[in-house]
């Protein structure tokens, strides 16, 4: 659908360095927006502001329901119509509402605000071959090393924290059973796992390479983490026990601190071995569907842009503290002083930004941390462990034709 209004733009709101066009005749009608729980509240009240500085959507209604980023993407493929008509979601799933036709493409002069704006991996995040389907709201979903700083004198090394926290009789919380945390080590070592999408979202290539001596390397590091008595595998501070360390990210971050009081503190992945470990970076977006009604999409693109401007991701890293993808926005004072966002800011320098994945990888991911769990390779020598990946890869590659 293509997005060239039936009337001249008459009215242009300045949204951060950008310009956002609004329709001349406004929308009086209904908008539905999708957002997570815990940000309802906030979106209401900066769509009213919206409103008040916009005359023309004075009258527009919009109704705000709590669907978050885990569940938007997956009711709007199964009924597209019946979705929101703004709703945010993961960067992970871009690949598959593209495929599904429940992403409208971002209008030519607001993409090239969005690029100007905003961070280079959030940019890439909304974008599918050349073209933006979304607007980037923030660039704080990847993970990073919660501790106990009286307990770890030292986070930059995994041989040093294990042995602060064995000898304290401390727990070291890694998920490795995930195909989200599970990269940490993979792509540390250098190894690469991605799938390239054509222009509509289906998955076309797989670019693999765990099978291999770097992959073998760090399967051997995942299964000595295991054998340490520290090691629990998990990822939520409300369900660790006898705490001091965990790998986890910035929405945990009130946990965390109330697990640690004063002795909270954050910093980046350590190192394995002299390797630094890296994983994934992710992104929250907002995403508008399709309109058949040119003034309502306009209205849609319009807030869309508002809602991920540099002013309200500073207000809702204020309100509910998710981390601004905006470059200005990233400046803030209180933005810069939160420990977890800068050591997550640390870590996405090691990551990779998280892309379209077939959901079978997600399990056959957890299989493999299951076995590694279970000590089913804590015998095997590196043949072994190659052969292992060597399947893993192809089961991988096999998803390309379902």
């Amino acid at each position: 659908m293509k997005k060239v209004l039936a009337m001249v733009l008459a009215a242009v709101m300045l949204l951060s360095v950008a310009s956002f066009a609004a329709a001349e005749e406004g929308f009086s009608g209904e908008i539905k927006i999708w957002v997570a729980e815990n940000t309802v509240d906030f979106t209401s009240q900066q769509v009213e502001a919206f409103k008040a500085a916009h005359p023309e959507y004075a009258n527009m209604t919009v109704k705000i329901e709590p669907v978050g980023e885990g569940d938007a993407a997956s009711n709007m493929i199964t009924d597209v119509e019946a979705g929101a008509d703004i709703f945010s979601f993961a960067q992970d799933q871009l690949a598959r509402l593209v495929a599904a036709g429940a992403l409208e493409t971002v209008e030519e002069n607001n993409a090239e605000a969005v690029k100007a704006e905003n961070d280079a991996g959030s940019v890439a995040a909304v974008t599918l071959g050349d073209t933006m389907y979304a607007y980037p709201m923030t660039s704080d979903n990847g993970y990073f090393l919660y501790y106990d700083k009286s307990v770890v004198s030292d986070p930059s090394t995994l041989e040093g924290i294990l042995a602060d926290l064995e000898a304290a009789g401390k727990n070291f919380y890694f998920e490795i059973n995930s195909g989200w945390y599970q990269t940490a080590f993979f792509f540390g070592y250098g190894c690469e796992l991605t799938f390239d999408t054509d222009d509509e979202g289906n998955l076309v290539k797989m670019n693999a390479s765990y099978a291999s001596d770097n992959g073998v390397a760090a399967l051997k590091a995942i299964i000595k983490l295991t054998q340490s008595p520290a090691f629990v595998n998990g990822s939520s501070v409300s369900n660790a026990t006898n705490l001091g360390a965990i790998v986890d990210g910035t929405w945990d971050a009130g946990a965390a601190k109330d697990a640690f009081g004063e002795n909270y503190a954050a910093a980046k992945l350590p190192t394995v071995d002299g390797v630094q470990l890296g994983g994934f970076g992710g992104f929250k977006m907002l995403g508008v569907k399709p309109q058949i009604d040119d003034a309502k999409l306009a209205a849609c693109d319009a807030l869309a842009a508002y809602l991920t401007s540099e002013e309200v991701q500073i207000a809702r890293y204020n309100a509910v503290g998710w981390g601004p993808s905006n470059l200005n926005a990233q400046k803030n004072e209180a933005v810069q002083a939160d420990e977890a966002l800068a050591a997550l800011g640390a870590q996405l320098a090691f990551c990779a930004p998280q892309g379209q994945y077939p959901g079978d990888y997600w399990s056959l991911a957890t299989a493999l941390g299951d076995d590694v769990i279970a000590g089913k390779y804590n015998d095997a020598d590196d043949a072994a462990l190659l052969e292992v990946l060597k399947n893993f890869e192809a089961t991988c590659e096999s998803y390309l034709n379902k």
